[in-house]
């Protein structure tokens, strides 16, 4: 008798967002660097990310100078800066994942809190990690990473279309 074995289906598409590493200060907020930290936090990301097979095809990134250094550390693909990002409103940020071509399949958005954190909570269909869901409903620290498997083609995200696979703030033990 042969028995079939259920597994889980890999999602064709996933967003990771990220929240920018700790930044110092500077008398532009566009214009604040990482701290020593920050740039330990944004190795730690990079490392994370690869440790999960999570490699993004583009990566969207607030053109603010802490977004930038966090993305640099962490590696990966070259940035693609993006101005909306740095407006920091979930309706900005979801404009700019619909506007992303569907042979992406995995889509990184380094960008700034409340954004990334009011994003996670749109998108999230309730029916992922708990675990997760909790780490990013207290607070989404910087350097904060969420994972996210879409439901739907990029164009097609809103409310309720992803499921939250994780989240993680490398480098924090």
């Amino acid at each position: 008798m042969l028995r079939r074995c259920q597994t889980r289906a890999v999602p064709t598409r996933r967003l990771v967002l990220v929240r920018h590493a700790e930044a110092g200060s500077a008398a532009v907020d566009a214009d604040r660097p990482l701290t020593a930290s920050g740039a330990r936090r944004a190795v730690a990301i990079g490392a994370w990310l690869a440790d999960r097979d999570l490699a993004p095809d583009r990566a969207l990134v607030s053109p603010a100078l802490r977004t930038v250094q966090t993305w640099e550390q962490a590696g990966g693909v070259s940035p693609v800066l993006h101005p909306l990002v740095a407006d920091n409103t979930a309706e900005a940020l979801l404009s700019v994942v619909r506007e992303v071509p569907e042979d992406v399949g995995l889509l990184a958005i380094i960008g700034h809190n409340p954004s990334v954190s009011v994003l996670v909570a749109l998108l999230d269909d309730g029916q992922g990690d708990d675990e997760a869901r909790r780490g990013c409903q207290h607070g989404f620290p910087t350097g904060g990473v969420a994972v996210l498997d879409l439901h739907t083609p990029f164009s097609a995200v809103g409310p309720g279309t992803a499921r939250l696979s994780a989240f993680a703030v490398p480098g924090s033990d």
